[in-house]
């Protein structure tokens, strides 16, 4: 098939809600084998960004090859005759895909969506209603169904059908606004019996179902819940819809109205989840209280979950873990807490992170660090953000410090050390080297990231240069309350590296070590629920 050359390149349609597409004037560009297809996932899953090649050789295979590198400039050139020039620009050994606006079918979804949820907040369900199915029609089954054993592709499909539910979910609730209860409870009925755990559908269908005159069920859809989250989780309903069995109870009248905007206020919204995970039982308290600033304000929720392998130790586990959550709360923070026997901790964190809709999962850091399994597991296929802590306790006196090079993981350290900065009132300290790659200081890096931030989140950065050596980086952590530092692009096969090893290994206040994830972070605006990601440089972008 003859290449596809820039002049024409806006008529280039990419699709990745459903199996990887590329058409070409209306017609398929063939994109190769599954690892080259998969090159092209990962790239428009990052579209807008650069991609360094060591995470695109991450992404696609379990146990790179030497000559991965090389195997990976090979399929983007492949890619390049195929689909134009223009299209993949690469700097060094990093990547990024061009795209004309509108070229992507995600970004249409995200375009609709954010339409339709503007609509609904603003009192027009059926406008909302229309959009969203306009939006919902762009997808041809589940997101890049055609890659599902591609780990990286994985991960950026299970968020991308994360999309499609919320947007599912902001339908119905339109369809509901519109007085549409009799088709809303039949729709409702099969998807809570695909997905049991998903509490927003459940919600829905006891609004349903009381719209309907069936109060009873509706309740009843409140018993099933709480019984199936208890016995397969160890956790209690989230706020929404225990505030919705409350309103049911006391015959709410807002709970009947038809105007969306009085709906809305007779319902309690659901809360940002910060899901905080011990891999050892008695690691709970320390994480708690690194976590628990976050958890401050309204729309905000702690989850606390620890596991034991065995049932025997089960009793004790989740008596401890009950009087940990009953501490929390007499705080004022919303809470609910889980006890669990796991035998693959790791792959349990990432489900229950899942069906909790975690923003930020907050795990201790095992001695082995980063060649801990189950720790591995977690960082490989949680969505959301995770922040490993090393040294867990109370913050101390001093600054948030976050050292800071522009790179992906940073840039969620950044929006983590920000949001904890707001909610202990301090300073913010980003750390950058005297000299960098080009012989400058980072103090032009550190001056942009300190303008997103003040901007998407209205936070001052105080920049700090140190010298490019981990004993630099060691001396100024000492001077700080808590630091919170991403992990490298490369953290598979090199693992921490040195200045980060550094930081653990004399860590003597909270130390965060943060892999970015796909799921919007803690402080993401409620709307981006159908957004694919966010940070606090898409933020201030």
């Amino acid at each position: 098939m003859a290449s596809v050359e820039s002049p024409v390149a806006h008529l280039v349609e990419f699709r990745v809600l459903g199996p990887l597409e590329v058409l070409a004037a209306g017609r398929p560009v063939r994109l190769g084998g599954p690892r080259q297809r998969a090159v092209l996932a990962v790239l428009l899953g990052h579209a807008g960004e650069i991609v360094p090649a060591d995470r695109l050789i991450d992404d696609i295979w379990d146990e790179p090859p030497e000559t991965a590198a090389n195997v990976v400039q090979g399929y983007v050139s492949q890619l390049r005759r195929s689909l134009g020039r223009d299209v993949i620009a690469t700097r060094g050994r990093d990547y990024a895909i061009r795209l004309a606006d509108g070229a992507l079918d995600l970004h249409r979804f995200e375009r609709l969506a954010a339409g339709a949820v503007a609509a609904l907040d603003e009192g027009r369900p059926a406008d909302a209603s229309s959009e969203l199915r306009s939006a919902l029609s762009l997808w041809r089954g589940p997101a890049l169904s055609d890659l599902r054993d591609v780990a990286g592709v994985a991960r950026i499909a299970d968020r991308l059908d994360e999309l499609r539910d919320a947007a599912l979910e902001r339908r119905i609730e339109a369809d509901l606004a519109c007085g549409r209860h009799a088709e809303a409870v039949a729709e409702l009925a099969a998807l809570v019996a695909k997905h049991p755990l998903r509490e927003r559908l459940r919600a829905l269908q006891m609004r349903a179902l009381y719209r309907s005159g069936r109060q009873a069920e509706a309740l009843a859809v409140y018993r099933d819940t709480r019984a199936t989250l208890v016995e397969q989780l160890g956790i209690e309903p989230g706020r929404e819809l225990q505030g919705i069995e409350r309103a049911i109870l006391g015959q709410d009248p807002a709970l009947m109205a038809s105007d969306d905007a009085a709906s809305r206020r007779g319902q309690t919204p659901p809360s940002a989840s910060i899901l905080v995970a011990a891999l050892a039982a008695d690691a709970l308290p320390g994480l708690v209280a690194v976590a628990e600033p976050l958890a401050h304000g309204p729309q905000r929720e702690l989850v606390v979950a620890a596991t034991v392998a065995t049932p025997d130790a089960l009793g004790p586990l989740a008596r401890s873990v009950s009087e940990l959550r009953a501490q929390i709360a007499a705080r004022g923070v919303t809470v609910r807490a889980a006890a669990f026997t796991s035998r693959q901790v790791g792959a349990d964190l990432v489900r229950l992170a899942a069906e909790q809709e975690a923003r930020l999962l907050i795990l201790d850091a095992p001695a082995a660090l980063l060649d801990d399994a189950e720790l591995v597991t977690v960082l490989d296929a949680a969505v959301c953000d995770v922040a490993v802590t090393v040294a867990a306790g109370a913050p101390g006196d001093g600054p948030v410090l976050v050292p800071f090079s522009g790179a992906a993981h940073d840039w969620a350290a950044v929006e983590l050390g920000a949001g904890l900065a707001g909610a202990l009132g301090r300073p913010v300290r980003l750390a950058g080297a005297t000299v960098g790659p080009r012989g400058r200081d980072a103090s032009r890096l550190l001056a942009s990231a300190s303008l997103v931030i003040q901007r998407g989140l209205g936070i001052d950065a105080e920049p700090v240069l140190l010298e490019p050596a981990p004993e630099a980086l060691v001396d100024a952590a000492r001077g700080a309350g808590i630091v919170v530092c991403g992990l490298t692009e490369r953290w598979r096969r090199e693992g921490l590296g040195p200045a980060r090893h550094a930081l653990a290994s004399a860590a003597t206040v909270p130390l965060l070590l943060v892999r970015r994830g796909l799921r919007p972070g803690t402080l993401a605006p409620a709307e981006s629920e159908t957004r694919f990601t966010w940070t606090v440089a898409a933020a201030g972008g």
